[in-house]
């Protein structure tokens, strides 16, 4: 089944909210609109909130409040005496002895000069040939030459991250997600990594439980695992996580399974372009999964760097090339609703970065949650990270808000979907010539870098011995022989969420005949004989894409001696 590529503006439920193209705020208004917001302030550390970068909110209703759900540690911290005194800093003629900020004129940079492409002339080449440079002074602010300058940004900042970018997320959040209650807020972050390890403090403590994908992001489990809290991996599709299964979890669930560990309060899911696994949950699939969650309190953390990545559908490698979206409209309207976008409880923390769609390096991402849950955010940072680089601010803010606009950073994300769409094709029609599938199978990714192999091992010829191999150790023979041939893929056990020890007990199913397969209540049957592999197209050339698929599929074909691939003889 392909995941929908189109907004459903049909509510499921009375209960559920779906945007609209008539609720968007207009990329063409946002001038407008921030005549009737506050001025961007321009003094240093200024204290802000999104709130002031919101349009109106009105009719819409508040959050529900969490209480129940934030960690003691959350509950203990206390805002910063010395940031919160920033509020003075704008008063006319102040003088001030209090706060730490080191004077501009110790700043070692003058200038820095960034090149830039133009819209919609996005290609390396083109933005050598016609590209922009974007100048960025220490004293713009005063000469009038900008809103934002080094001056601000290579100081101490607020926990909220500057005002300028923030302006910049909030607007673009309410353009693609407006939020369906009046009193969400978003904040600036080092990142989805940094934002996540926050949330795991606000949210857990230790002996609790996380609810996630069966097959999870790896870095999550591990940030998880030293706070005492462990992964519970639901059962997944071809369009991740399956909203059934999580309610048989939650409903039937047995402390004495899980060393006492009370029911799980919180879901981990990454909905877009999962990874590793590459499942796009639909909307049918986004509103069950909602659904769930109210039924048993559970909070949301949606963790969505590749929502921008979703793709048309794979059609073959005979079929026409994909044509991008027309207008900005038919670019959002084919991304499947964000959970940020049917939340009408305020159960939703959203995760976003600039890290897949601008780059990694700027450590910079923004999350939107409830009012509530922002605060509690900010005083978990303000002792933390503080606030993302000065200088990736800056840089992110005259690109994004000065160069760019609303409408070229999303002219941007268009032009990326089209090349990540054209790599997975090319990887696509690689597998269809090159992957045996006499032991493999696949679902085409709809969003994402990430590809995920399905190999079905009990025609291993190890199964044809006295001693067959494990799950663990076919998975390691076909890892080596990948390896051995000039290819490196992921192994599918690094992703588990439990971990790996349920694979190391599994064996093939005629040891299991003779009594060797250990019991484990969260082991699927159905599922015992099958191992993955994650391959990903994001940095590879096209070339080298289809060179690689040909050597795991050599490597597959050796580990279980097959002599033909895809019904020919080789």
């Amino acid at each position: 089944m392909s995941p929908p590529t189109a907004i459903d503006t049909q509510p499921a439920a009375e209960d559920i909210y779906v945007p609209t193209i008539i609720d968007r705020l207009s990329v063409n208004g946002v001038p407008s609109r921030r005549l009737k917001t506050a001025a961007l302030p321009k003094s240093l550390a200024p204290a802000t909130s999104s709130d002031v970068f919101k349009g109106s909110q009105y009719g819409k209703p508040k959050a529900r409040r969490w209480d129940h759900l934030i960690s003691e540690e959350s509950k203990q911290r206390m805002p910063s005496s010395l940031k919160g005194a920033a509020r003075y800093l704008k008063q006319p003629g102040l003088i001030s002895l209090g706060g730490g900020l080191p004077s501009s004129e110790y700043f070692p940079i003058e200038k820095i000069d960034v090149k830039v492409p133009r819209p919609p002339h996005f290609s390396e080449q083109e933005t050598k040939e016609t590209g922009v440079t974007m100048s960025i002074g220490k004293h713009d602010i005063a000469e009038g030459k900008s809103l934002y300058d080094l001056h601000v940004a290579l100081n101490y900042g607020q926990a909220t991250g500057s005002a300028q970018l923030l302006r910049f997320v909030t607007e673009h959040t309410e353009i693609v997600h407006n939020p369906p209650y009046s009193d969400w807020q978003s904040v600036l972050t080092t990142g989805s990594t940094s934002a996540l390890d926050i949330a795991l403090r606000l949210f857990f403590v230790r002996g609790d439980i996380m609810l996630t994908e069966e097959y999870a992001f790896s870095s999550t489990v591990e940030a998880a695992r030293p706070l005492g809290v462990r992964a519970c991996g639901i059962k997944m599709d071809d369009q991740g996580l399956v909203p059934a299964e999580m309610d048989r979890i939650l409903s039937t669930w047995n402390p004495a399974k899980w060393n006492g560990s009370p029911k799980p309060k919180v879901l981990y899911t990454v909905p877009s372009g999962q990874n590793p696994t590459g499942a796009t949950q639909s909307i049918e699939r986004r509103r069950e999964l909602y659904k769930v969650c109210q039924k048993h309190d559970i909070y949301i953390l949606e963790d969505e760097p590749y929502y921008f990545l979703q793709m048309s559908p794979w059609k073959g490698a005979d079929a026409s090339p994909q044509i991008p979206p027309s207008s900005h409209e038919e670019f959002l309207s084919s991304l499947v609703p964000s959970y940020l976008s049917l939340d009408i409880d305020g159960r939703v923390m959203r995760l976003d970065s600039f890290s897949k769609v601008i780059a990694p390096g700027s450590r910079c991402g923004w999350v939107t949650a409830s009012e509530q849950i922002i605060e509690r955010f900010i005083r978990h940072q303000e002792y933390s990270t503080q606030n993302p680089s000065g200088i990736s601010q800056i840089i992110l803010y005259k690109l994004l808000d000065e160069t760019w606009g609303h409408g070229g950073y999303l002219d941007w994300l268009i032009d990326l979907r089209m090349h990540y769409t054209t790599r997975r094709d090319i990887l696509l029609a690689a597998c269809d010539q090159h992957i045996p599938r006499q032991v493999t199978t696949w679902t085409a990714p709809a969003a994402g870098m990430f590809h995920w192999f399905t190999i079905h091992t009990s025609s291993h010829p190890s199964h044809k011995t006295s001693s067959p191999k494990t799950l663990l150790e076919i998975e390691e023979e076909i890892f080596l022989a990948g390896i051995a041939r000039g290819v490196l893929t992921s192994r599918g056990s690094w992703f588990r969420a439990e971990g790996s020890n349920n694979l190391k007990r599994i064996v093939a199913p005629r040891a299991a005949a003779h009594g060797t397969q250990a019991e484990s209540p969260e082991i699927d049957p159905e599922h015992d004989d099958r191992i993955y592999f994650r391959a990903t197209f994001a940095a590879a050339s096209g070339q080298d894409i289809e060179k690689a698929i040909a050597r795991f599929g050599e490597a597959l074909r050796s580990t279980f001696g097959i002599t033909e691939a895809n019904g020919h003889a080789i």
